[in-house]
C-alpha cells in the first residue's frame, strides 16, 4: 500500500511495516558511545573487553522502521518532524550480533492541523516508539490521544551542564541517520536552520549519561527513556539539563539551551541495583 491509496491518515493504524534483521559487530556500539558522550575513560562502554552496549544503540538499529512509512507517502518527509521518543528495554542488546524487529503503525492521533504516527519497532530486546508530527494530515476524526506530561512544580533535585562537541552531529550519522541537514550547511539553511543540527536521538541519549550518574545508576541498566524534542540543539551547545528523581516511576527531566527548552515531558528509569 501506499500513500496514494490511503487518504484517511487513520487509516494506516495498525499496517505492518515489515521485518528487518541487523547485523553488527562490537564497532558499532562503542562508536555509538562515543558519539552520544561516553569518555576514554568508561573502559566497558569504548573498549570490547567486557563491553555494555548502551540501550539506545537500539535506535540506530531501528531507525528504518519511521523511514519506511514515509517513504510508503502516509506524509509530507519534506514537512514531517520527530516529535517523541520512547524506549522500553526487555534484555541487553549483545556487544555483537543480529538483531531481528518488526514494525508496525501502533496509532494515528488526530492534532486537528495535523496527524501524529506512532511507529512501534518491537524485538526480543526493546520496543521502540517513534512519535511523528505529520502537519496537513489531521481532521480525519480520529482521537487526539494523550497530552504530554507537564513540568514539575518542584524545585529540580539535580541540575547539571551537558556540553555537546562542534563534531558530533557528523560522528553520531556513522550510525545511519545520514540526512544532510545534520552535515550540510546548504541544506540546514533550506529547512530554515542557520547550520546543521544535533540528531534529536543523540541529544535524548546524551542526556541519558549524566541522568545514570544523578541515580546513582549505570547507563547501561536503562530501562525505560522517553522525551519530547521541544527545540533544535546545534553542535557545540551546552545544555542545562534539569532533574527530579523523587518519583517511584524514574526521573522526570528536561533539558535547555540558553532558557529554551530543547528536551521536554523527559521520563528515564534505570534498573534498581539489589
Amino acid at each position: 500500500m501506499n500513500g496514494a491509496d490511503v487518504k484517511n491518515a487513520g487509516d494506516w493504524r495498525g499496517r505492518h511495516l515489515g521485518t528487518r534483521t541487523v547485523a553488527y559487530d562490537d564497532t558499532k556500539p562503542i562508536l555509538y558511545a562515543l558519539a552520544v558522550g561516553a569518555r576514554a575513560a568508561d573502559l566497558d562502554l569504548v573498549f570490547e573487553r567486557d563491553l555494555r552496549v548502551l540501550p539506545t544503540f537500539a535506535l540506530t538499529l531501528a531507525q528504518w522502521a519511521p523511514d519506511v512509512l514515509g517513504s510508503a507517502g502516509a506524509f509530507d518527509v519534506t514537512t514531517a518532524v520527530h516529535g517523541t521518543q520512547r524506549l522500553a528495554v526487555r534484555r541487553p542488546l549483545p556487544a555483537s550480533g543480529e538483531i531481528t524487529m518488526d514494525a508496525r503503525v501502533a496509532e494515528v492521533w488526530d492534532k486537528g492541523r495535523a496527524a501524529v504516527f506512532d511507529v512501534a519497532v518491537e524485538s526480543d530486546h526493546f520496543e521502540a516508539t517513534w512519535s511523528l508530527f505529520a502537519p496537513g494530515r489531521g481532521a480525519f476524526g480520529g482521537e487526539r490521544g494523550p497530552s504530554a506530561a507537564t513540568r514539575p512544580e518542584a524545585v529540580p533535585d539535580h541540575t547539571t551542564q551537558v556540553a555537546t562537541q562542534p563534531n558530533q552531529a557528523a560522528l553520531y550519522r556513522l550510525l545511519g541517520d545520514r540526512h544532510h541537514l545534520h552535515i550540510d550547511p546548504d541544506a540546514a539553511k533550506v529547512a530554515g536552520m542557520p547550520r546543521p543540527i544535533m540528531h534529536g536521538l543523540c541529544t535524548l541519549a546524551a542526556v541519558t549519561l549524566p541522568l545514570a550518574a544523578a541515580t546513582g545508576a549505570h547507563p547501561a541498566d536503562l530501562v525505560e527513556l522517553e522525551g519530547r524534542f521541544a527545540a533544535p540543539v546545534f553542535p557545540g551547545d551546552r545544555l542545562t539539563l534539569a532533574a527530579w528523581t523523587g518519583g517511584g516511576d524514574g526521573a522526570r527531566f528536561e533539558a535547555a539551551v540558553d532558557g529554551t527548552t530543547v528536551l521536554s515531558a523527559g521520563r528515564v528509569r534505570f534498573e534498581e541495583v539489589p
